[in-house]
């Protein structure tokens, strides 16, 4: 039907190997450079990294909205 919007079906990404993210070494002098101004005392930092502790509340990962 003429003017219906969108054409064509599963023009979507063309399959393949996906690429694999490096690793990051997070014990790198950037990284700890880094960590050294985004953290506040040590749990902050190790929250930062992974590491939180059982009952503790979930975090958003970007940016705020509001």
């Amino acid at each position: 039907m003429p003017g219906k919007g969108k054409k064509g079906k599963g023009l979507g990404k063309p399959g393949g190997k996906k690429q694999k993210k490096p690793e990051v070494d997070i014990l790198s002098p950037a990284a700890m450079l880094n960590l050294y101004y985004i953290a506040h005392n040590v749990a902050d930092c190790l929250q930062m990294r992974g590491f939180r502790w059982p009952g503790a509340p979930k975090t958003k990962k970007g940016k705020n909205k509001t």
